[in-house]
């Protein structure tokens, strides 16, 4: 099975991560997605950074009724800091009847030259890149490897601080989440401080 790995701290997750994994679900030929939970590394302080079992229900909570798209907490039992390409080793020892990819944003190809052992991921693994304002992928020399898949995913504007932000102001962001994380996030007062 060909999985894509959207990584990130969803912190929290918003329509914006939703419509990209629904975008890799049904419009490339990845047969499933994981969104995958960066964990908090222990080397830095973040205040703003919601535990990672609490961002991984919000992001269970999200994905309840989907099942192209899953959560996934694989990097929270693996060394930190953890590094894509030792999550790539650990998950291909674990599934090895599987294939599996990236998923990023064109912000994070333009400086993946600078990742741990990227030539190794760029050689085994596809690469999804979704668009993101202000970044030519013209411009950008990985996106001329032939691992690299550009997709025409709809740009996304909205960001999980502008979101955490706006709670801590009482401020109205609804429509910006799915229903029933914006329910559970007011239930439990998350990121009112």
């Amino acid at each position: 099975m060909k999985i894509g790995l959207f990584f990130g701290s969803f912190n929290p997750i918003h329509i914006g991560h939703l419509v990209i994994a629904s975008y890799m679900s049904e419009y490339t030929d990845l047969e499933k997605i994981w969104l995958v939970i960066s964990p908090h590394n222990p080397f830095k302080e973040k205040k703003t950074l919601l535990q990672d079992l609490k961002r991984l229900q919000l992001v269970r909570i999200a994905l309840e009724d989907n099942n192209n798209i899953k959560a996934s907490n694989i990097e929270f039992d693996l060394p930190k800091p953890s590094y894509t390409i030792h999550t790539l080793t650990y998950l291909q020892e674990k599934f090895p009847n599987d294939e599996f990819s990236l998923i990023m944003g064109a912000d994070n190809l333009s400086g993946f030259s600078k990742w741990k052992n990227y030539e190794m991921i760029i050689e085994n693994h596809d690469i999804y890149v979704y668009p993101r304002a202000g970044i030519d992928l013209k411009n950008i020399e990985e996106s001329k490897h032939p691992r690299i898949k550009i997709t025409d995913t709809t740009i996304m504007e909205i960001s999980s601080s502008f979101i955490r932000e706006a709670i801590k102001n009482k401020k109205d962001i609804r429509y910006m989440l799915p229903q029933n994380v914006h329910q559970y996030i007011r239930e439990m007062h998350y990121y009112e401080k």
